[in-house]
């Protein structure tokens, strides 16, 4: 296969917009996980599940977590950027690797925070990785 990338083709938009989709949330996170790695913000309790906001009973214990999820955080975005050069270099079967990897890896972990309670970022977040997912199993010729 030549060896362009995806976002050199305007036939490709759907993928350039899910490549886009992944660098922006790699800025997101990248710069959400140094806020809480830094202790400047604690987490947000909606985000969290019964069990853990129990754990957390002390402004200790949730300072500690937030540091260690700013950190956990930080290294998600670098992933999501990874995973936006993959989708918009293409040509690669490992890059395709990457990006349906990291994307199941994605509605995965959606799912597990999800834990049975209605919130619309994460739904949103769902529907937008399902969709990147059928869009890059479509597009398999495009890497492979």
């Amino acid at each position: 296969m030549e060896n362009t990338w995806i976002i050199s083709n305007a036939d490709n938009l759907l993928l350039i917009l899910c490549g886009l989709f992944y660098a922006l949330l790699c800025v997101f996170s990248i710069v959400t996980g140094i806020i809480y790695a830094a202790g400047k913000r604690q987490l947000n309790p909606l985000e969290l599940s019964e069990k853990t906001v129990q754990k957390l009973n002390t402004e200790e214990k949730k300072d500690a977590f937030a540091r260690k999820m700013g950190k956990v955080t930080f290294w998600v975005g670098i992933v999501q950027g990874i995973t936006s050069f993959a989708i918009l270099k293409g040509g690669s079967s490992l890059l395709y690797a990457v990006a349906v990897g990291f994307t199941l890896f994605s509605i995965a972990s959606v799912a597990v925070k999800l834990k049975g309670k209605i919130n619309a970022f994460p739904i949103l977040k769902a529907v937008c990785y399902v969709t990147i997912l059928i869009l890059l199993l479509i597009n398999k010729d495009l890497f492979i």
